[in-house]
């Protein structure tokens, strides 16, 4: 009896833009701390002044994604070239209540987080006189309900557009061809519309995932929550604003990430000399959160990378997750992908662990994958295609 076909796991849609040049917005109320914020994650100037909308256009950059295992393979094979992954991250202006309408600078904005992948929530936990709220008081909890409510009902008017075009072209024109779509948006509707949710606490399968994927809807889009503390609370690891945060994000948006931080101790920091900075932060027991929100923000876009190494270069290539292996060569050169023969591969941590190539193959721990193999985070690898493809070499 012949052996069954081996069935492939089927992988989950990827809801949002395919690619690996998305970036991630950061999104809240006017004066939170969101430029100044930008400013130490990039480390440039963007403007930070005491005063609503005065980050008008946004301002992008793009930001090294922090890896030891990169800064390892970099010590081992001392390269000419070393590439690390990015993060591209754009600081949008403040969003206010009634924005979706138009309030402030509203319609704008809107537009700017649309063309963004995730989005950085910052939200204000500190109290300054010196630095007005535009409602008028702190409440972090208040300004989240504010910035969620505002995107829902953007895309509620949207949604409405939409389902009065495709009722003309399905209900009165009898175009079968977009049914599943108007069916798709009239469950959209209703969680949107009716029961005032995000698109991302529903449910959807593959084919209701590529009519999303059509419209990008604001409420689609991953967040992490970034809290702004005052320096003395980031210190201490207390502020009367968290467990309430905590419990808003577990009842709203179950499963998305919460980083505390302080925009005012990461300014100080980032102006200090190196020696001086891991002085500072031995002395207080904290560490910069700065490592954990640029690896939450690269992680929300569902990206991740592989390496290529050698005495020339150490480079990070970014993928998407579930990338195919002959793909994942396309991302070097097209015609890697084209000519693809297979990827030799090696895990990082047995690189490391056996100390060299040659060790590693000894050990049995390098591999020989198809066009099947679906690469891992961290993963090493060489490739090898048909010349015949366009290029000369048969390597990389």
């Amino acid at each position: 009896m012949p052996p069954k076909k081996k069935v492939e796991e089927e992988k989950p849609a990827i809801i949002g833009r395919v690619g690996t040049n998305l970036k991630v917005g950061i999104v809240g109320l006017p004066n939170v701390g969101k430029s100044t914020f930008f400013n130490v994650l990039t480390k440039s100037q963007a403007s930070a002044e005491n005063f609503p909308f005065c980050t008008i256009e946004p301002n992008e950059s793009r930001v090294p994604v922090p890896d030891a295992r990169f800064d390892w393979l970099c010590n081992f094979h001392k390269p000419l070239s070393k590439v690390p992954a990015f993060l591209h991250v754009t600081d949008i202006a403040g969003l206010v209540k009634g924005a979706a309408e138009g309030e402030g600078l509203g319609n704008a904005f809107l537009s700017h987080i649309s063309a963004c992948d995730a989005i950085f929530h910052m939200t204000r936990a500190f109290e300054d006189d010196d630095v007005t709220h535009v409602v008028g008081n702190v409440d972090p909890v208040r300004d989240m309900e504010i910035i969620h409510e505002e995107l829902r009902l953007k895309d509620e008017e949207y949604i409405k557009k939409q389902l009065v075009s495709l009722e003309k072209v399905c209900g009165r024109g009898n175009d079968k061809s977009k049914k599943h779509e108007w069916d798709t948006m009239k469950k959209i509707d209703k969680l949107v519309c009716d029961e005032k949710k995000r698109v991302r606490n529903g449910t959807w399968d593959g084919k209701e995932v590529e009519v999303l994927n059509q419209h990008l809807f604001l409420t689609c889009k991953p967040m992490v929550y970034l809290v702004n503390l005052s320096e003395k609370d980031y210190i201490r690891k207390k502020n009367k604003w968290l467990v309430k945060i905590k419990q808003w994000i577990d009842e709203n948006d179950s499963g998305s990430v919460l980083i505390p931080f302080s925009g005012v101790l990461e300014l100080k920091l980032l102006n200090m000399e190196p020696e001086e900075r891991e002085a500072y932060l031995k002395e207080k027991g904290i560490t910069s959160g700065l490592e954990k929100i640029i690896l939450n923000g690269y992680k929300a876009l569902g990206l991740m990378y592989f390496f290529t190494c050698g005495e020339d270069e150490v480079k990070a290539w970014t993928i998407q997750k579930n990338t195919k292996a002959p793909q994942a060569a396309g991302k070097i050169h097209t015609d890697f992908e084209k000519g693809f023969v297979m990827a030799e591969v090696m895990a990082y941590e047995h690189f490391k662990e056996e100390g060299s190539e040659a060790a590693v193959k000894a050990a049995g721990k390098y591999k020989q994958k198809g066009r099947t193999y679906i690469v891992e985070d961290g993963d090493i690898i060489f490739f090898k295609f048909n010349a015949g493809a366009g290029l000369g070499g048969k390597k990389k």
